[in-house]
């Protein structure tokens, strides 16, 4: 969620573009995509359009959008889908940015953004005049639940709701109402943090949760203090922990605890190092533990990077099935997560939509997702060039089996423990999840002044009785990798140092990789990197409700390049060649893709970030080399809110934003040898250009133009995964002039499957290297192993399947010319 001023906020609610273009008529059988049904796509006329909720209810599925920053409407709408795909945009819609649902047993109720929809589906709509905000969360009332519940919002505004009536009494004023000139547009002055998001009640408070931080700092640096977790006892405020911190529930989920006094109340959060789980138990209070991070785009200390991460009973009344979305993984929850019972959370799949909630319905799962913002907000570089995001903000339902969340990408993950930080003497850490991986590394450095005698522990069974599973002593700067098997046992671990030290501790997970390689199945038809004659074309999203997407054609021989005419896409897939210079021009113009993004040498992809730093990756075919670098091949664009899908070199890599620290924690999703000329988000589908027209008759996600010239491949961003494994070749060096005890550039590591390394020199006699690891992306390089490699000699390393960290670099004793090569295969 981003957050830019709004003025006179109150027009908005005139604004009539948040409705799809057409009501689906009920006899029509709509087409799917990859799960993406592009007739259910939501437009408005805002910065953004997410789903900020999704809820099955009276025999339909009601959806609500959102815009950015619009606490009082804006023209979002109130949808409600039938089992058949048709839908009504409903009249009582009256926008906002709304992400808030909550069920009301007693009155039969689903109060979903600023309306309250009965058994029968009829609606009604509290207005913004008497309730502003942006709703962010809805809580049971802690005195009269029947006849009472509780809005919170994103500034703070907390309302008292009639359920019969809908008379609503102002708690505390939201900040928008109170903002003074010159403060930002999510500041408000009753709690610390900012940007809410989670709301719930009981054991005799409501709970209450921001994620980000005001100020200029917040916008730059993602490590900084942010965020918060909050209580209210009916009467006064009380902090409970300073992180940025986003859903909370309990077990009773939308409904609500079924017994408020002493069922538990969850809270998911993060913060630098990892994400944050917190139980509150009704006698003890809270607890908190330690996820690793799958993804790190989530990250930004302003916490506009996340939408809603939710958890959710997907199953049935008599299975219950806890799915909990949370920096790019999907994991199992379980119901029976409580103090002293905190077995069972588990790694399902990596996933890379950007998801604001989910439900089952009609036996499957629905996703609403938040796909393509007309502002890209911070989310800048030069890697895109001066690209534009799409002509109007649009979203979409992803529609799976239930079983999709197992079948993603690889549960690698990692986190820190402590990250560069003092260490009282003899005081356990926070639990870190240790269950769920085969392969479990775990990185320490002694950064204090003297030596240490770390010792780990492990809770086997989650009932929070601990035992010791390995003692380390480190001298003063000594650095130690540890691996475990599935031998070690445990579902928690913790570290505690006999001695006040500064320390870091961080942790490395991963699961054999079960993807080959070059894998083409549904993206067979995509032209080969070898193929230099082909039809592409740039894309582009139109705006102004045309609600079409663009193509503005570009036919490729060999060197030379030419327009081919322009061609549009409509929600049925019908994609047609239209005489529209204007449109035509503007997409070459705006969407051009930019040249030497990166540098490829003899060593490998070097890049060159806004902040200076240098990131080397792996090399593909060298057959990427020349259109990447003459920018025939898009390199780098915005696919899902505020992260960037980067194309370099034949991986396709999830890239966070800059203020997310970028490049530092790009994740590689899958290698390929195809000449993908350009890619976009439109409906909710990822589009490709550079295919065959004549494999559409194989190949269903093969949409070939009227006219038969032209192609475009469709499906959504996690099909990615499909392509199969990361694969490269590269290092940081390639007969490199090597100066002693001068660290070589970082080239990334994790996430690949296979490694091995060659490394040579010309010196005339033996060099040591420092082979050096860095497994957080931001934290502490570590030493991990020295070799001697005598003259003419070529040492080969092949690491352990175990060995996982974000980035390796070499260090040699003596100036030298050296190569050090790896291979992922």
């Amino acid at each position: 969620m981003k957050k830019w001023m709004v003025f006179m906020a109150l027009v908005s609610l005139l604004l009539s573009g948040c409705n799809r273009a057409d009501d689906t008529p009920e006899s029509e059988v709509p087409r799917s995509i990859s799960g993406i049904y592009p007739h259910l796509a939501y437009y408005n006329e805002e910065g953004e359009c997410g789903t900020g909720a999704v809820v099955p209810w009276a025999d339909k599925l009601w959806v609500v959008t959102y815009g950015p920053h619009f606490p009082f409407g804006s023209s979002d709408k109130l949808y409600a889908i039938n089992p058949d795909l048709s839908f009504t945009t409903r009249e009582e819609s009256i926008g906002g940015t709304p992400a808030n649902r909550m069920i009301h047993r007693e009155s039969e109720q689903l109060f979903i953004g600023p309306y309250a929809i009965d058994k029968s589906g009829e609606v009604r709509t509290i207005s913004y005049e008497t309730m502003p905000g942006r709703h962010t969360g809805n809580a049971r009332h802690l005195t009269d639940p029947a006849n009472m519940i509780y809005y919170g919002t994103m500034e703070e505004g907390f309302y008292e709701v009639d359920v019969h009536s809908l008379e609503t009494k102002t708690l505390y004023v939201d900040g928008n109402v109170t903002r003074k000139e010159g403060e930002m547009a999510q500041e408000a002055e009753l709690l610390l943090g900012a940007h809410g998001k989670g709301l719930y009640s009981g054991q005799g408070v409501m709970v209450y949760s921001n994620n980000g931080e005001t100020g200029q700092e917040a916008l730059k640096d993602f490590s900084i203090e942010a965020g918060a977790l909050y209580e209210w006892d009916g009467a006064d405020w009380h902090l409970i922990r300073r992180n940025q911190f986003v859903e909370v529930t309990g077990p009773g989920g939308i409904y609500g605890n079924p017994n408020p006094d002493t069922d538990p109340i969850w809270a998911t959060g993060w913060d630098h190092k990892s994400v944050i789980l917190g139980v509150r138990d009704a006698d003890e209070g809270w607890e908190f533990f330690r996820l690793p991070k799958a993804s790190h785009s989530y990250d930004g200390a302003h916490g506009w990077n996340t939408e809603w991460p939710r958890i959710r009973d997907v199953g049935t009344e008599e299975a219950p099935d806890y799915l909990m979305t949370m920096h790019g993984m999907f994991w199992k929850f379980p119901e029976t997560f409580q103090k002293g019972q905190t077995a069972g959370i588990r790694p399902r799949s990596a996933y890379l939509k950007v998801i604001g909630d989910f439900t089952r319905w009609q036996d499957g799962l629905v996703f609403g997702c938040d796909d393509s913002a007309q502002r890209e907000f911070l989310n800048k570089r030069s890697a895109k060039g001066n690209i534009e995001g799409p002509g109007q903000s649009n979203s979409n339902l992803w529609f799976t089996a239930m079983d999709m969340p197992d079948k993603l990408g690889p549960t690698t993950a990692n986190g820190a423990i402590w990250l560069d930080e003092e260490v009282a003497a003899n005081v356990p850490s926070e639990p870190m999840l240790f269950s769920g991986w085969q392969e479990k590394n775990v990185w320490l450095q002694n950064q204090g002044d003297k030596a240490v005698t770390f010792t780990l522990e492990i809770d086997r069974s989650g009932k929070g009785e601990w035992e010791e599973l390995e003692q380390v002593s480190l001298d003063r700067a000594e650095s130690s990798w540890l691996s475990f098997d599935q031998d070690a046992k445990g579902e928690w671990i913790r570290v505690q140092s006999d001695v006040a030290t500064r320390a870091t501790v961080h942790v490395s997970f991963s699961n054999p990789e079960n993807r080959s390689a070059y894998q083409e199945n549904i993206f067979q038809g995509i032209r080969s990197i070898e193929e230099d004659e082909f039809m592409g074309g740039l894309l582009y999203g139109l705006g102004d409700n045309r609600r079409k997407l663009g193509i503005a054609a570009r036919r490729y021989q060999g060197e030379s390049t030419e327009n081919a005419g322009y061609y549009e896409m409509d929600e049925k897939l019908q994609l047609v060649r239209v005489d529209n210079p204007e449109t035509e021009a503007f997409i070459n113009k705006g969407f051009a893709i930019p040249k030497n993004v990166f540098e490829v040498d003899a060593a490998s992809v070097l890049i060159t970030d806004d902040r200076g730093r240098r990131w080397r990756l792996p090399k593909g075919d060298e057959a990427f080399t020349e259109p990447s670098l003459e920018g025939k091949l898009r390199i780098a664009r915005e696919v899902a809110t505020e992260r960037d899908l980067f194309n370099c070199h034949g991986t396709f890599y999830e890239l966070p934003a800059e203020n997310a620290d970028g490049f530092a924690k790009i994740r590689p999703v899958a290698s390929h040898t195809l000449r993908i000329n350009d890619y976009a988000s439109y409906r909710g589908m990822l589009l490709l250009t550079g295919a065959n027209p004549e494999a559409a008759e194989t190949n269903e996600h093969i949409i070939v133009s009227e006219d038969g010239e032209l192609a475009v491949w469709a499906g959504v961003i996690d099909d990615l995964w499909k392509l199969g494994k990361p694969v490269g070749k590269g290092g940081p060096w390639a007969q490199s002039p090597v100066k002693s005890g001068v660290p070589s550039d970082p080239y990334l590591f994790a996430f690949y499957d296979r490694r091995e390394l060659a490394l040579n020199h010309n010196a005339p006699e033996p060099v040591t290297f420092t082979i050096q690891f860095e497994p957080i992306g931001h934290g502490p390089w570590m030493d991990w192993k020295q070799v001697q490699v005598s003259p003419g000699e070529t040492y080969r390393e092949t690491f352990p399947d175990e060995l996982e960290a974000r980035w390796i670099r070499l260090v040699a004793d003596k100036n030298c010319e050296a190569t050090a090569q790896l291979s992922y295969e």
